[in-house]
């Protein structure tokens, strides 16, 4: 199984903490934020990763390299100067990609069950599915509804639904996907998914743990308190 992570982001919500470092590699307690993904990642035998990088990426590359010394398989690209947003660095990345695919933010700490993920997903004849959790705004913003196992509302593109749920940070999907996304264009999360949910293309999988992520000072101060706890 392949993880795509997303790390090319100019996290301009952290402000001064990423104004010189990428986010992936803030200090957690001695240790990169990125390696607690991979940490995670290896516990689930995920081992083939690969790196969508952007701002400030020479320090991630110098300090992972080719994943040899964590245990894993790491692969690179860039963006290059123009930004392209998440799932246009996705698609920009499409020849290094395996047809079925993981995908996580650069900035999200979950707790999953990949295999079961990606059993559901073979399961089904869908292009993706987003794992999802029942937030009521409680950890962030919900930004997610779900009908019948499908993901069926996305940031009230639908305002009609009930938006309960909060996108957990992780999907799956079949490269044929990326054939709605344009070359060399900024393409957010927002209009892959939505445009996912209006042809009936996204299921969803709910997971009972609560997620961390690292995407704000205060996220990030309580992501720094869980590490501590542990």
């Amino acid at each position: 199984m392949q993880m795509v992570i997303l790390c090319g982001g100019l996290a301009t919500r952290l402000g001064k903490y990423s104004k010189n470092t990428p986010k992936s590699m803030i200090d957690i307690e001695g240790k990169p934020f990125l390696e607690y993904q991979i940490e995670i990642l290896k516990k689930h035998s995920i081992k083939d990763i690969l790196l969508c990088v952007g701002h400030l990426s020479d320090e991630i590359r110098r300090y992972f390299g080719n994943g040899s010394k964590f245990d894993v398989n790491i692969k690179y690209s860039y963006d290059g100067y123009k930004l392209l947003g998440p799932i246009g660095a996705v698609k920009n990345a499409e020849s290094l990609l395996e047809n079925i695919f993981f995908i996580m933010y650069g900035d999200s700490y979950i707790k999953v069950d990949f295999q079961k993920v990606y059993s559901k997903f073979i399961k089904h004849n869908k292009l993706g599915l987003m794992t999802v959790f029942k937030n009521y705004d409680k950890y962030d913003k919900s930004n997610i509804a779900v009908e019948n196992d499908l993901v069926v509302d996305y940031k009230k593109s639908n305002r009609t639904k009930e938006i309960v749920y909060i996108d957990y940070g992780m999907s799956v999907l079949r490269k044929e996907s990326l054939d709605y996304v344009p070359k060399d264009e900024f393409f957010s999360t927002d209009k892959f998914f939505s445009n996912l949910i209006n042809i009936r293309q996204l299921l969803a999988f709910e997971v009972k743990n609560r997620f961390y992520h690292i995407g704000n000072p205060d996220s990030l101060e309580e992501f720094r308190s869980f590490i501590r706890s542990l």
